[in-house]
């Protein structure tokens, strides 16, 4: 490989640079130009073109800041022609979006189109037809340098590329960034994966594996654009932290409809406003509790008690009660959602009836049976035998009615379990009941056994390690006739039902059929700060590979002792701001207060996760348990032992311990007063 430094192709890439962003220029302008004055039929449909075009104007932006294309394909024969014809080659540039010129020939080439493939792919040993990959190296939006593979010569040696490496390394500041240009071929796989096919990606932290599934919602748009349009696509993350922290990625591939949100989003049927202990919570997520609400949900279906006569002008027409009941009996069998077939009951009470009217020589209609399912009888039966339940006031009862729950969770719940999801101070209703996160899902799986939940064509579920089972089955309800991406680290789990297997979880979710990839390869976390982590693997989860990095940069990496506290620990910060990147303090949750004021009093700015960092505000003060899928340039970790304390037992707390030091993108300064645990040393 070669960077040149003087070289007249380097003037001509920054030619074709120049005439590349006047072409988007261009094609944005064309837009803006449009006149849908007579286009549109009325102000709804000019209201969507509006909108449309407004999305697409948007995704035309120039962002200065962001290379317009990282790299260049050299083709030995143009794409799809015969090799053994022979054939002109073709080059073409790959980047974030397509950009034509004037006469609609391609000047980039989007990183998602088939050709662009072999970009990620070809290697010495699968050259996939391409003479040359050319990467390019970038100073803000100027291109300053780029380096050259020859893949079909076999004079050179296959070597690291060094803007790969400069790229994957270079510091950042502000939000999570792209991957676009360094995606590797393991990691493409995945991106490029069938959309109807789901998958679960298991990797240690550093591997990419956010990143991957961001890349792989913005692949499956461009692959499947008109379906996914119509069923849509959904991002669900740990916290809005998190939410905040990814939600520039897709923007910048050119993708705005994506929709990001947290489980408790999804679930938002009540104001939530209580908490639960671990034990409680527990239960409550626990898949078994699925069969208990359809238990006490069903039993409100009651068998008739009497026949119904319908009364039809001088004639009345009798359903006799066995009639009934096997109507009842019907519907129950088909396994369909209680709304449903409540809607369906009094249209087989009144098909029941037209069969009589057509035995004595009526004729009736589709009016006639509509009018008979409305009857007042035909109604008042249906609300006797099945009637209208409300989800929330019926995990209301399952929470405060102690019998209740014991009819229905016999020989599935403990009496130990029962009594733990027992509220001790009954609500008097829906409204004024402190709900818990866990009493929310509750109120959702009820919800869908009442009537079906949307499903979306795609869903994407980051950091999956942390969701109860009965949090699965909510994200799972989102997508029934879609797929999912599934995305997450055993090793990280940090609550107290974290995931202890993904074939289990994946069953949870319904898709139990997804394939299980791993990503091993570090490309974020530097060498010695990942095999330090790496000491509490066989604590926290004995069977996982150990991430191994592949970063040429070891990183810096320091463990002091701190007897002067928070001021050593804010010196340790004063000393990281003095280098290149942003800079994360992590800290055990109940120290946070004590640092927040020791760094006010040195005068050093800082914001809260989830706030946007400034290169004057690159300090980040972060609590440990919003720490998951965060990432710094520089990271200090206050006190290793306070954040293993700070959890509920000593495994959760280890695990906690291994999110917090895998923060660090460049460089970890581990600062302790006491000792640190022993599964370190």
């Amino acid at each position: 490989m070669s960077t040149p430094v003087h070289d007249d192709s380097l003037s001509k890439e920054r030619s074709h640079l120049a005439a590349s962003r006047s072409a988007l220029r261009a094609m944005r302008e064309d837009v803006e130009s449009l006149d849908i004055t007579d286009v549109t039929a009325n102000w709804v449909n000019a209201a969507v073109l509006e909108a449309q075009i407004e999305q697409r104007i948007k995704a035309l932006a120039d962002l200065s800041e962001t290379p317009l294309f990282f790299g260049r394909l050299d083709y030995l024969h143009a794409p799809g022609a015969e090799q053994a014809e022979g054939g002109e080659g073709e080059r073409f540039y790959v980047g974030r979006r397509h950009v034509h010129d004037a006469d609609g020939d391609p000047m980039v080439i989007d990183w998602r189109a088939p050709v662009s493939q072999p970009f990620y792919r070809a290697s010495k040993k699968d050259p996939q037809d391409v003479s040359l990959r050319r990467r390019f190296g970038y100073t803000g939006g100027d291109l300053t340098a780029y380096e050259d593979e020859h893949l079909l010569d076999p004079a050179e040696a296959a070597t690291t590329s060094r803007l790969l490496q400069q790229e994957i390394e270079r510091p950042r500041v502000g939000p999570m960034r792209d991957i676009v240009a360094t995606i590797q071929p393991e990691q493409d796989e995945i991106v490029r994966a069938g959309l109807a096919g789901s998958v679960c990606v298991q990797g240690g932290p550093g591997t990419g594996k956010t990143a991957v599934g961001l890349h792989r919602v913005a692949y499956l748009l461009y692959a499947h654009r008109e379906r996914l349009a119509r069923t849509g696509t959904l991002v669900i993350g740990p916290n809005r932290s998190f939410l905040h922290y990814i939600e520039q990625v897709l923007p910048a591939l050119g993708e705005l409809t994506v929709r990001q949100a947290t489980v408790d989003d999804l679930v938002a049927h009540v104001e939530v406003r209580g908490t639960d202990e671990a034990a409680t919570a527990v239960v409550k997520g626990d898949a078994r509790m699925a069969e208990v609400l359809r238990r006490a949900l069903y039993s409100h279906v009651t068998p008739p008690a009497e026949g119904v006569v319908v009364v039809r002008g001088s004639r009345r027409w009798r359903v006799p009660v066995y009639e009934l009941e096997e109507i009842v009996r019907e519907l129950l069998a088909r396994d369909i959602r209680y709304g449903a077939a409540r809607e369906a009951l009094p249209q087989r009470i009144a098909h029941a009836v037209l069969v009589q009217m057509e035995r004595a020589g009526e004729a009736p209609d589709d009016r006639v049976q509509n009018a008979v399912a409305r009857n007042a009888a035909v109604k008042a039966l249906v609300k006797s035998v099945w009637p209208q339940v409300d989800p929330a006031k019926l995990v209301l009862r399952l929470l405060t009615d102690a019998d209740f729950l014991a009819e229905h969770a016999a020989g599935i719940l403990t009496e130990e379990e029962q009594k733990a999801v027992l509220w001790a101070k009954p609500a008097r209703s829906v409204k004024s009941a402190r709900w818990s996160p866990a009493d929310a899902v509750l109120i959702d799986e009820a919800t869908d056994l009442i009537e079906r939940t949307h499903s979306l064509g795609h869903v994407v579920l980051d950091e999956a390690q942390d969701l109860s089972p009965m949090q699965y089955r909510a994200v799972g309800r989102r997508c029934t006739t879609g797929s999912a991406t599934v995305l997450g680290d055993l090793a990280q789990g940090t609550t107290p039902w974290a995931t202890r297997s993904w074939a289990e979880a994946l069953g949870h979710l319904g898709k139990g059929e997804a394939v299980v990839e791993e990503l091993t390869a570090g490309f974020r976390v530097p060498t010695d700060v990942i095999a330090y982590a790496s000491r509490l693997l066989p604590h926290i989860a004995p069977g996982l590979t150990p991430v191994a990095s592949i970063r040429e940069n070891p990183g810096f990496f320091d463990i002091r002792t701190a007897p002067g506290g928070a001021a050593d620990v804010v010196a340790a910060c004063r000393e990281l701001l003095e280098r290149e990147g942003s800079v994360g303090l992590i800290a055990a949750d109940a120290r946070v207060p004590q640092l927040a004021k020791a760094l006010a009093a040195a005068g050093i700015g800082h914001v809260g996760p989830g706030e946007e960092t400034t290169h004057a505000t690159r300090l980040t003060l972060v609590p440990a348990s919003l720490a998951k899928g965060l990432e710094y340039d520089y990271v200090v970790l206050d006190e290793p032992r306070a954040v293993v304390d700070g959890e509920p037992d000593e495994r959760t707390g280890l695990r906690r311990l291994y999110v917090a030091l895998t923060r660090a993108v460049s460089g970890l300064i581990v600062t302790h007063a006491t000792d640190l645990p022993p599964q370190l040393t």
